[in-house]
């Protein structure tokens, strides 16, 4: 069962009967970093990253331009990337189950916590959910909050968002009855 919620500028949708995680399987893999320039320090667990950063993590892949990589005492990684002028942030993960799922999404900067599992993008922000390379979900925004746990989307306008500037928000959801069915 899906919710919609539209008030102004913000969407939600709320899948309640999927349960088709990030893959767990990932929390085990290595992570691998390339860069123009990286710094590590290994004692805080830090890592520093500057021009064509690629994140590899499992099935997780992270592109931008500058990224910053912490990792707490338990082992999650809180992924911080921004793009460029000339290129976007990007996120890409396979989801948990049997089918050939994925969360794949662009912007100015991408954010993405272990932990949580909360992906956050803004900045002309796009998220996409696929299955078998076919788009499921779309959503577009200024600033867009993908809950993996609760399977929950928010697209969130920008702080000086005026009524005139609406529609600010863009969702395209599929059935979940149907995209269940095609598994």
């Amino acid at each position: 069962m899906k919710y919609l919620f539209c008030s102004g500028v913000f969407i939600a949708a709320l899948v309640t009967h999927q349960h088709a995680l990030a893959e767990k399987a990932d929390q085990d893999k290595p992570i691998i970093l390339e860069a123009e320039k990286v710094s590590v320090n290994d004692v805080q667990q830090v890592y520093d990253l500057k021009g064509e950063v690629l994140l590899i993590k499992g099935t997780m892949l992270v592109t931008g331009d500058d990224g910053h990589i912490q990792v707490d005492p338990e082992g999650y990684e809180f992924i911080d990337v921004k793009g460029s002028p000339d290129a976007t942030a990007s996120f890409r993960q396979r989801r948990e189950g049997p089918a050939d799922e994925f969360i794949n999404g662009r912007g100015t900067q991408v954010t993405y916590d272990a932990k949580t599992e909360i992906l956050t993008i803004t900045g002309d922000a796009s998220l996409k959910r696929t299955l078998n390379m076919q788009m499921l979900d779309k959503l577009h925004g200024w600033k867009i909050e993908y809950d993996d746990v609760k399977e929950r989307y928010r697209v969130l306008p920008p702080a000086n968002a005026k009524p005139e500037d609406l529609p600010l928000a863009r969702a395209i959801l599929s059935p979940r009855r149907k995209a269940t069915l095609e598994k």
